[in-house]
């Protein structure tokens, strides 16, 4: 099959359940407002932690998503999967049913699954006894059940399986599905990422890594890409999913198309466990794959969602593959922001609800801030749309995603036409 075989993807339908709000539009909302998800911890006492704050998703009620006995059996991070899926669905107007659902699948990432139940019954073991420990246990906590009870809960019977690629995890998710569209294998596909890992012992693995803000005073201005006092990033939770269809299916059933997906490019640094490589070399190929693969040039992109860590790795390390990418005279005009300012960094998730503000800005021609840049750092000195959303014409996009082990993953959307 050549590239002019290759089916288009559109993107009909989104859903979202994130610490700035629990529905599509809320999240929209609150990143075009520059709305702080950050806070103490409240999901446990967190007072013997070095870091106390996170970015909790409030509010949630599995219960609207699911029955009781259901969700008692399923971990935070499958809830918050199951829940954005079906409103994706309903976003996108798209019913799973008989004559489909061989031709619907669900590919959603997570970087760490179900911890809290590992957590959990870990003590149980502990103090109890091994025969104490729940026969739930495991289909609980295993990382592929975000995906599996999604598909139990909409019926799709397609394509079906977990990217586990850190916080690069929603993107591959993203990605891979749009390439089983484009070759012919799905029809439609609900992919995404999600993560609940804001537990006693995710947050003290990080915390020991010193990779976490311990702006435990100040929570609202933790979470600060690219500033110059920048000391780590904010764990947030929840979890972004987008409905992709094959666009001559979407057509026929008259579906509401938000954007085009037109590149995926995915490398990784072989260099180092947690760090990026020096020079963002990884980085830099993933967003000349994406671009070449969706046969887009630098002066093209009208908007970069950063992988924006907040961290002094990652932010200059992306400044750098930035540039080099889309040569540092392109890149210097191209607002960029990260939205992990907001919502701070749902590890896995995060590249579900970051690809979900980047359609978004396609869809309106508005772009969120990067808030809490109140003085960059002198080696992040792009345009990071500071404080306050601006509107412009977006015609194409991309989203970076960069996880441990150096897994980079770029999307690229485009308006459809």
């Amino acid at each position: 099959m050549t590239n002019n075989e290759f089916k288009r993807v559109v993107v009909t339908g989104m859903g979202a359940i994130t610490p700035i709000g629990n529905t599509l539009s809320d999240y929209w909302d609150g990143l075009l407002s520059g709305k702080n998800g950050i806070g103490p911890i409240t999901l446990f006492d967190a007072s013997r932690h070095k870091c106390r704050i996170a970015g909790e998703v409030k509010g949630f009620d599995p219960h609207e998503y699911m029955e009781r006995k259901q969700a008692k059996h399923a971990d935070r991070f499958s809830q918050f999967a199951v829940a954005a899926s079906k409103q994706a669905l309903a976003d996108a107007q798209f019913e799973i049913n008989d004559l489909n659902a061989e031709q619907v699948g669900v590919i959603i990432g997570t970087g760490i699954g179900g911890i809290k139940v590992l957590e959990e019954q870990q003590k149980i073991y502990l103090e109890n006894g091994p025969s104490r420990c729940s026969p739930f246990m495991v289909p609980m906590m295993i990382a592929n059940m975000a995906a599996g009870l999604t598909a139990i809960h909409t019926g799709a019977k397609g394509p079906n399986y977990c990217a586990v690629t850190a916080c690069a995890a929603g993107s591959n998710a993203i990605g891979d599905a749009f390439r089983l569209i484009q070759r012919g294998f799905a029809q439609a596909m609900i992919c995404g990422g999600t993560e609940s890992a804001v537990t006693p012992l995710g947050l003290a693995g990080f915390a020991a890594a010193k990779a976490l803000s311990t702006r435990n005073d100040d929570p609202a201005h933790a979470s600060r890409p690219f500033d110059r006092d920048r000391d780590g990033f904010v764990m947030g939770e929840g979890a972004g999913i987008l409905v992709l269809e094959e666009l001559d299916y979407a057509v026929s059933r008259g579906a509401r198309i938000y954007a085009e997906i037109v590149g995926y490019g995915m490398t990784c640094d072989a260099y180092h466990m947690t760090k990026p490589s020096e020079n963002g070399e990884g980085a830099t190929r993933a967003m000349q794959l994406a671009m070449k693969d969706a046969s887009l040039t630098p002066e093209d992109i009208s908007y970069i969602n950063a992988h924006g860590t907040s961290t002094s790795a990652n932010d200059s390390t992306e400044t750098k593959a930035i540039k080099k990418a889309l040569t540092e005279s392109v890149a210097k005009n191209i607002p960029i922001s990260s939205t992990k300012s907001m919502t701070g960094h749902l590890l896995g998730g995060s590249g579900g609800i970051e690809a979900i503000a980047t359609v978004m800005a396609i869809a309106h021609d508005k772009i969120p801030p990067t808030i809490n840049l109140d003085n960059p750092a002198e080696d992040c000195d792009l345009k990071y749309v500071p404080h306050v959303s601006i509107s412009k014409t977006v015609e194409a996009a991309l989203s970076n995603s960069f996880g441990f082990g150096g897994h980079n993953v770029t999307l690229a959307f485009k308006k459809y036409v």
